[in-house]
């Protein structure tokens, strides 16, 4: 039996450091949009997990709503091109859009999926990251919820894999180099 946890070289952030930060955003989230038509977009496959856990701690009425998009296929490193997989299943019209990610990178998916978004005409749209990997950023993005702040290593666990695996740990961590090397 495979031990994911063996190829994992540090935990960056652990399972309760990444609780105590949902719990904030939810309330932050709670605060800014009582009272709103909200609906949370989950990016697959990646974000669904802290999707989950954020929907638990937001105490306002909120739709979910997921896409499917891609610029990595089966690589560590974006290809820049993007590719729609999977469509939202309920129109955003007129709507409070709160786009959920595991992490932001280079900004050039995201920015692509925020242009796709704002042709259906939503009121608004924000972002709600768990991570954030500036160092690596080539478009800027506009991110009104934050989690942590990432290094420039390649992360695993919690919603993020490597080859669909390690997406079932409870932390971010550093996967060892020699895995995807």
């Amino acid at each position: 039996m495979i031990d994911l946890h063996n190829d994992i070289d540090e935990i960056l952030i652990t399972e309760d450091e990444i609780r105590e930060k949902i719990q904030i955003l939810g309330s932050a989230i709670s605060d800014d949009y009582e009272n709103k038509d909200l609906v949370m977009i989950s990016i697959l496959k990646g974000g669904l997990i802290f999707l989950a856990d954020l929907l638990r701690e937001v105490t306002v009425p909120a739709n979910i709503d997921f896409m499917a998009i891609t610029s990595y296929g089966t690589d560590t490193e974006s290809t820049g091109i993007v590719q729609l997989l999977k469509d939202l299943s309920s129109p955003i019209l007129g709507k409070e859009v709160l786009i959920v990610e595991d992490i932001i990178d280079t900004g050039l998916t995201l920015n692509y999926l925020i242009q796709t978004l704002k042709a259906r005409q939503p009121l608004n749209i924000k972002i709600c990251t768990l991570m954030d990997k500036s160092v690596r950023r080539i478009v800027d993005m506009p991110i009104a919820y934050k989690g942590f702040d990432v290094p420039d290593q390649f992360v695993v666990g919690y919603g993020l894999d490597y080859g669909q695996k390690y997406r079932n740990l409870p932390y971010i961590g550093v996967l060892k180099e020699e895995i995807y090397h």
